[in-house]
């Protein structure tokens, strides 16, 4: 199994971590104040360090931050330490701007998403969009009865995005490939959608499905 650095000390960043140690992966959380992950460490075996140790230390980089942060985060992770792996966009660009009827906002438009300012941005590093349209609850191992829930990914190398879909296959995920980093322009804004039943109504156990007909 492949070491991953997780960007990111939040919940998403936590479960994520969590779930890659119990299916055999090593993984090292970057945060700016490693005294506030020591619960989480000695209950998973993980280790912690600075953003710039866990991208250095990841096979694997998972980036899971507030989206206006992300840039920030990667800088202060180093780009050069992103050359050439993976990063899993966990992000979503959403504005610190209350929602409207349930619906919230984002800071991006339709025509250019997060993502692909970020793979602009550290264009040596190998971007797939995923995890960013469920709650952290569903993340790993989502219970649905039965019903596997479906991952919408999206990238420009194709061997990055058949690494990740590995991991959600793993996680018990099955995995839509949307295209190029350009797919991320409909993905992002998923998460708006997820969110409207919780923000309305306190529904937040539900995931997106695909159905299929061949």
């Amino acid at each position: 199994m492949k070491n991953v650095g997780i960007l990111g000390s939040g919940i998403v960043g936590q479960t994520l971590g969590s779930g890659l140690i119990k299916y055999g992966y090593d993984v090292m959380i970057g945060t700016r104040d490693v005294s506030k992950l020591g619960d989480w460490q000695s209950k998973s075996g993980g280790t912690v360090g600075s953003f710039s140790e866990a991208a250095q230390f990841g096979d694997i980089v998972i980036l899971a931050v507030k989206g206006s942060a992300a840039k920030e985060v990667l800088n202060l992770a180093g780009t050069a330490h992103l050359t050439g792996k993976i990063v899993i966009d966990a992000t979503n660009p959403i504005a610190p701007v209350p929602p409207e009827n349930g619906v919230l906002k984002l800071f991006t438009t339709l025509d250019g998403s997060l993502m692909e300012q970020l793979q602009s941005a550290v264009p040596q590093a190998r971007f797939v969009k995923a995890f960013n349209q469920v709650g952290n609850a569903f993340m790993v191992d989502p219970d649905f009865g039965g019903e596997k829930p479906t991952m919408f990914i999206c990238g420009n190398e194709a061997d990055a995005k058949r690494e990740v879909s590995g991991i959600l296959t793993t996680f018990g995920h099955e995995v839509c490939d949307m295209g190029g980093a350009e797919g991320a322009r409909a993905i992002e804004p998923l998460c708006i959608l997820w969110c409207i039943p919780g923000m309305l109504r306190g529904e937040w156990a539900h995931a997106f499905r695909l159905l299929k007909k061949y």
